[in-house]
């Protein structure tokens, strides 16, 4: 037992500790979001009784204010004033006090106002949680350090979504979901208080608020970035709207044509996210080897693989299952060479005293991706079957687009060096 716990000591990056600590209490955060992530909507509708259209526009309007709190996240995470850490202790109170709101919902004004705040919350986070991770860890560091981050991410997701149904199947009480995603919230900002101290430099120069923004949207090599990052959020986002809707519609498992069962589509969806969590590291630390453009052309040639073998799960005449795995697979690997190398090619291109900013403009693509994705795919799937199966052969021939910027991006960033 001791050999192995040397080994693996020995085999994960020798990070800073508090990056460590901001892992964990990542990780215990992201459980209490697993609490609620896929029951919520069915508490508000069946139990609650509000409408599941109202609950729906109450749910999206979590990612209206959303950008509003990546906004001021970017800027208070590099402000001296506020800092990293000041930030993500906001998140946590403004996060915690939203389950107070959805704890007690029993209307849709308190159901609103709940997820504006949480919105705002998560907004907060991201941009100043990044830009810590950039601030203790080297150049070569980061891949792997974003790569763990994500993993905490990830497993605590997991984890929060088995226990809630846990929890669900044997209470019934749908409104400790909330409580208790409250309290992950107040265990964070406690993680952060005692063990997280301020990264970022309080001497330099407090200028106005909003100022490194005008300088991160004349950076021609990160708007660049950005057009290609929105196309890979795209991407993520598709997997989780318009995938399960594809699996069930349009893949003839049965004489009937009906798709797979539902259980079918947990199993398969369960499988990507761990192998996700299984290849994260490894994939990062493979990568490493290369430029952070490379190894998101690796990401995008894998991402046009998987949308090839969905889109053949559809038309195939057997073997659907094994079709739908291979193309799941191979997008969890494409997902692990994504998210550390986006994160970190973002902080090499911000000056130090922008990184907040940076991030924060890295976090917006996500919610622009995850308007995109959710909008085309719907519609594509709501579409006759011949429409829906092309749908994924023209997601895999965009990845030639997201490719095409790539190695600009690579030029433009030589080109940089060179000069």
């Amino acid at each position: 037992m001791n050999s192995f716990r040397r080994k693996l000591l020995a085999w994960l990056p020798q990070l800073d500790h508090r990056v460590w600590i901001l892992i964990a209490g990542r990780l215990l955060s992201q459980i209490g979001n697993g609490f609620t992530l896929f029951y919520a909507p069915i508490f508000f509708v069946n139990q609650v009784g509000l409408s599941a259209t109202i609950v729906g526009i109450g749910i999206g309007s979590g990612s209206i204010s959303g950008v509003l709190g990546r906004i001021l996240g970017g800027s208070f995470a590099d402000s001296p004033s506020w800092g990293r850490r000041k930030t993500l202790l906001l998140s946590a109170a403004v996060s915690a006090l939203a389950d107070v709101f959805l704890t007690l919902t029993y209307n849709f004004p308190t159901f609103l106002i709940g997820n504006l705040l949480m919105g705002l919350g998560i907004g907060l986070y991201w941009p100043a949680t990044e830009a810590v991770v950039a601030d203790l860890t080297t150049v070569d560091q980061r891949n792997e350090a974003f790569a763990l981050t994500r993993l905490g991410d990830t497993v605590g997701l997991g984890l929060g979504v088995v226990l809630g149904g846990t929890l669900i199947a044997l209470t019934g009480a749908y409104r400790a979901l909330f409580v208790i995603d409250g309290i992950s919230f107040l265990v964070f900002f406690g993680v952060v208080y005692w063990a997280i101290a301020e990264t970022v430099d309080t001497e330099q120069v407090n200028r106005s608020l909003f100022k490194g923004w005008a300088v991160a949207l004349r950076d021609r090599t990160l708007l660049i970035f950005a057009l290609v990052n929105i196309l890979f959020t795209t991407y993520l986002a598709q997997i989780n709207s318009a995938m399960p809707l594809y699996f069930t519609n349009f893949v003839p498992v049965r004489s009937d044509a009906s798709g797979f069962s539902t259980s079918t589509i947990s199993t398969l969806f369960s499988w990507h996210i761990i192998l996700a969590a299984l290849t994260q590291l490894p994939i990062a630390r493979y990568l490493n080897r290369f430029s952070r453009v490379q190894a998101l052309t690796c990401s995008a040639l894998l991402w046009g693989i998987g949308f090839l073998l969905i889109g053949i799960t559809g038309t195939a005449s057997t073997a659907h299952l094994i079709w739908a795995i291979l193309g799941l697979s191979v997008m969890a690997i494409a997902t692990a060479a994504y998210n550390p190398s986006a994160s970190a090619l973002v902080v090499d291109l911000a000056p130090e005293s922008l990184r907040g900013v940076y991030l924060s403009i890295n976090s917006l693509c996500w919610a622009v991706g995850y308007f995109i994705g959710p909008t085309v795919g719907g519609w594509a799937m709501d579409q006759t079957r011949s429409i829906a199966q092309t749908f994924w052969m023209v997601s895999a021939l965009s990845v030639l687009l997201g490719i095409a910027i790539l190695l600009y991006l690579g030029k433009v960033i030589r080109h940089l060096h060179d000069g």
